[in-house]
């Protein structure tokens, strides 16, 4: 992030404090131990691609892109950025509304909540939700807590069903080896054991 000067960073943070926005999201993964990848993104949407494009060159990361509605959004979803660039920036040039105070707070505590817990498990989902719950006053969610924890249950079903199959797929295997074992031994047709038939000696 390059060095903003005060006007600028001051002007930046009150535009932010309009119509900015601080988001934690859910996105289904094919993993069975995780089955949702969460992700943190700053963002917002203006109709001046100007402005937008100041956030850009002053904060040094994010994408800007438009809608076919001549909207443009400035967002980061990269947690690095986040954590090295636009937290930093917002410390120094706060915000005045108490609402987006508490909000910049809670993604504060969500970008470093993820920084240290790389592998999520279902407890610190359980953590997220409760911070997701006091962010943009509920806001609108795609995947409402429950969904989110029933695909935990889900997933441990999926697992245990896994395990299952394979562990029966081992003793199979092994049951299997060892019919091969005592074929193997048994006696061949025409030899001269004792448990085999018996050959005539020539006179």
């Amino acid at each position: 992030m390059q060095e903003v000067p005060d006007h600028i960073g001051y002007y930046l943070a009150g535009f932010t404090d309009g119509e900015g926005s601080f988001n934690v999201s859910f996105r289904p993964r094919a993993d069975y131990s995780v089955p949702w990848k969460v992700s943190l993104c700053f963002n917002i949407s203006q109709k001046d691609r100007v402005i937008l494009a100041q956030f850009k060159r002053y904060l040094g990361c994010g994408t800007i892109r438009g809608r076919p509605d001549g909207v443009w959004y400035y967002e980061v979803n990269n947690l690095n950025a986040i954590i090295e660039t636009v937290i930093p920036f917002f410390r120094k040039y706060p915000f005045l509304s108490a609402k987006k105070k508490r909000d910049f707070a809670k993604f504060c505590q969500l970008a470093f909540l993820l920084r240290a817990n790389a592998h999520l498990t279902k407890e610190r989902i359980h953590r997220i939700l409760e911070i997701r719950r006091e962010m943009n006053e509920g806001g609108n969610r795609r995947y409402h807590d429950a969904c989110i924890l029933a695909a935990f249950r889900e997933s441990s079903e999926t697992i245990r069903q896994t395990l299952v199959v394979a562990r029966d797929e081992i003793v199979r295997t092994a049951g299997q080896s060892a019919d091969l074992t005592r074929n193997d031994k048994a006696p061949v047709e025409g030899s001269n054991s004792t448990n085999g038939p018996k050959v005539e000696s020539l006179p």
